[in-house]
């Protein structure tokens, strides 16, 4: 196995001499990152799943990809994985009851909802700002995550509603949105972020 690589020439100073941050420290710490809220939902067998997730990006242009993050010790991840398609449904800031719902293995996920099939088999919920539909073309093992990158088959934007541009959902220091210091904190398992890909 070959030598670690030192993290400067001038100090020597190597990853296995570094103090990593406890769970509990880099957790917080990764709070000061705002970022976005999606629901990644497939079918398994006809059966509609999904979790929240906040770990999501574009990767490459050409060919078209994005990734997000899946916790390997959730439910729904294997089944997607399985599915080999998902969609990627980006939330509006008004759209609180979704991440509530697919933000925990108690939310009522699908139950009563009208979601939608799309016509590549993969489910789609109500009026979300961006709806990503794609294939899972590789998985790297990541620590206690799996890094998906998904090959995009379409996009679907919602961006305007009612004539108004629509604000995206945005998650920052355990709280929805940004600039706003009195709003409520998350309720857990929400505000503990890293919980998210469990369902």
């Amino acid at each position: 196995m070959p030598a670690e690589p030192a993290l400067t020439a001038d100090t020597g100073v190597t990853p296995s001499d570094a103090a990593a941050p406890e769970p509990a420290e880099f957790r917080k710490a990764m709070a000061e990152f705002a970022t976005g809220v999606t629901v990644v939902t497939a079918l398994d067998g006809g059966e509609p799943v999904g979790f929240a997730c906040q770990s999501f990006a574009s990767v490459s242009l050409e060919p078209p990809l994005i990734l997000f993050c899946a916790d390997k010790r959730g439910r729904s991840w294997p089944r997607i994985r399985a599915a080999g398609r998902f969609c990627v449904n980006v939330l509006g800031e008004e759209q609180r009851d979704l991440c509530e719902r697919f933000g925990s293995s108690r939310g009522r996920k699908f139950e009563e909802l009208d979601w939608e099939v799309s016509e590549w088999g993969t489910p789609t919920l109500p009026e979300v700002l961006l709806a990503v539909h794609a294939v899972v073309h590789d998985v790297h093992d990541a620590g206690d995550h799996d890094v998906v990158i998904g090959r995009v088959l379409e996009v679907e934007r919602h961006e305007v509603r009612d004539g108004a541009w629509r604000r995206p959902m945005v998650f920052f220091r355990s709280r929805f949105g940004v600039g706003e210091p009195d709003a409520p904190i998350a309720p857990d398992p929400w505000g503990l972020g890293d919980r998210w890909g469990w369902g």
